[in-house]
């Protein structure tokens, strides 16, 4: 079965402010004993989300205007320190399927474009626009659009980047490598044979 191409993601979005977000903030290091990364997503940002007593404290995720939203918006570096998958695989379990920030650590952003979760950057000012605008209309609608290089919302628009070959691979619905190997593992399997390794 084919991936599904993604030029758009459309939503609503909520933002978390900060430069350097690491993978240890998006997923503490305790919550990834797990086999599988079923149930992740409960644990996104879990330290920044709750106090050490286990009470709220008020993050943007958790808030009720936000509830729900798919596209998060944030700063600089945005997924920097180890290179652990459980981060970009919790953000997708918490229902996150765009991000849109300054930039990206390379590794997060690799781990995320093999899920299918475009991470597009724009410029700070743009992000910041975008910000006020759903703490303004927490339902705002907002359109990511890979194939326009822009992001849509109202009657606005803000540019965005994303590097050729992540924009290739989820326009083509070639972004899970692994999904591919699966795919065409009888292909594979006839030319490992045909060449005598197996």
């Amino acid at each position: 079965m084919a991936l599904a191409k993604i030029t758009q993601v459309a939503g609503r979005g909520v933002y978390v402010p900060g430069s350097d977000i690491d993978t240890d903030r998006i997923i503490p290091a305790r919550f990834m004993k797990c086999v599988t990364f079923d149930g992740l997503g409960e644990f996104a940002f879990y330290d920044a989300r709750f106090d050490k007593e286990g009470k709220p404290t008020g993050h943007p995720l958790d808030d009720p205007r936000f509830q729900g939203a798919n596209i998060l918006l944030s700063g600089t570096n945005f997924g920097c320190g180890s290179s652990r998958e459980h981060a970009p695989q919790a953000l997708y379990r918490f229902g996150i399927r765009a991000v849109i920030a300054e930039s990206f650590a390379e590794i997060f952003f690799g781990n995320c474009t093999t899920l299918g979760i475009p991470c597009v950057c724009a410029s700070g000012a743009d992000i910041q626009v975008l910000a006020k605008e759903i703490e303004r209309n927490p339902q705002l609608e907002v359109t990511v659009d890979l194939a326009a290089g822009k992001v849509f919302f109202e009657d606005q628009e803000i540019a965005i980047t994303l590097p050729s070959t992540a924009h290739e691979a989820l326009t083509s619905g070639q972004w899970d490598p692994i999904a591919e190997l699966l795919e065409n593992k009888d292909a594979v399997h006839e030319r490992i044979t045909a060449l005598g390794f197996a």
